[in-house]
Parts: structure tokens; C-alpha cells; sequence
């Protein structure tokens, strides 16, 4: 209860403060990398129910000449990089916290087709609401590796409290401001995953 409620009243505070952001950048998206603004995509949430997230979108919908759109890093521009630097992109989803979809903290929201290639241990990481930030997110981002990212989630999972979600909030912005761990190593954020390797494989 108090961490939906701290969900609910910051999230409604940063709406109404960042609002004059949120419409400056709703222009300059519509302007650098053309309408709609908003990138919204069906995630799942709580217990894997599927919810549909919205971010300020930062590629561009270029596409090859057989009409196929191009590989991601050939869609996402400079001024895309900076929003996902930035962390601004983001910053949408707030009105998914606000509506009891995604907390401010908490593992964060991926694919759908991802659902049936999770171990059950790595499914526990749905037992919580998505969140803006999380565990994962203050150790190591996108320059994790799943496996890694999974168990951090999992230790969130196994551990969180209102305390831990205050040191992740903090965290979160000092990372934010070092931009660090946007991107793994020859990705434009993290590889597609295919489902973790069986245990003892490569031994």
C-alpha cells in the first residue's frame, strides 16, 4: 500500500511539474523524427498481463526499398541517442504509474514474445508491477548480460522494500546523469533474447 501510494503521488507531482517538458519535447519529436510523438507497445505486467506502454519514440520509421523498415541503428538518429542518453524518453510512462500499470520501480517491461522463453526462475520477475527503473537498471543497464539482468531482477523480486526503492530512485539519477550503461557493447540498447542457455551447457 505505501509504495502504490508514493507511486501515485509522485507520479501525478512529476506529470504536473514536467508538463511544460513533456509538451517542448512532444514538438521536438514531431519535428526531428515526424508523428506520432508516442511509441506505445503492449509489454506485460503484473503476473505477465499485457498493458500497453507508452514512450516519447526516438527512431525514425525509415524503411528500404522493398518498404521494410531498416535495422534499428539505421533508424535512430542523434537526436533519438540523446533521448535515450537522457533517459527523456521515458519519461511517458509516468502516466502508466499513475494508472497502476508500472510502478517508479521494479523490473523493467519487455517483449511479449519473451514470455514463453523464460526459465521459471526468471518469470518471478512478473510477481511485481514493471517499473521505470529498477535493480537491474543502477547495475550494469543495457551493458548487462540477460542472465545478469534476470537474476537482478530476481534479488529485487526476493528483496524489495520502500527503503531499497528510495536507493534506487537516487541511484537511477545519478546514473542518469553519468549516462552510463545505455547500450551493449555493438548494440543500440540490448540484443534480442532467445531464451537463457540449458544449466550446465558449454561445460
Amino acid at each position: 500500500m505505501i509504495k502504490r501510494a508514493f507511486d501515485i503521488v509522485c507520479s501525478a507531482a512529476a506529470l504536473a511539474v514536467l508538463s511544460p517538458v513533456l509538451v517542448a519535447l512532444t514538438f521536438l519529436v514531431r519535428s526531428r523524427l515526424g508523428s506520432p510523438a508516442f511509441f506505445s507497445q503492449v509489454r506485460p505486467g503484473l503476473k505477465g498481463r499485457p498493458f500497453r506502454m507508452v514512450k516519447f519514440r526516438s527512431m525514425t520509421n525509415a524503411r528500404d526499398a522493398d518498404g521494410a523498415l531498416l535495422p534499428d541503428a539505421e533508424r535512430l538518429p542523434a537526436f533519438g541517442r540523446w533521448l535515450r542518453a537522457t533517459s527523456l524518453d521515458e519519461l511517458p510512462e509516468l502516466w502508466n504509474v499513475l494508472k497502476g500499470e508500472m510502478s517508479l520501480v521494479g523490473p523493467r517491461p519487455l517483449l511479449m514474445e519473451y514470455l514463453p522463453l523464460y526459465s521459471p526462475e526468471q518469470a518471478r520477475r512478473h510477481d511485481v508491477r514493471p517499473g521505470i527503473t529498477g535493480w537491474a537498471q543502477i547495475n550494469g543497464r543495457n551493458a548487462l548480460t540477460w542472465e545478469e539482468k534476470f537474476a537482478l531482477d530476481i534479488w529485487y523480486v526476493d528483496n524489495r522494500s520502500f527503503a531499497l526503492d528510495l536507493k534506487i530512485i537516487l541511484m537511477t539519477l545519478k546514473k542518469v546523469i553519468a549516462r552510463d550503461g545505455i547500450a551493449a557493447e555493438g548494440e543500440v540498447t540490448m540484443p534480442r533474447f532467445t531464451g537463457s542457455p540449458p544449466a550446465g551447457a558449454g561445460r
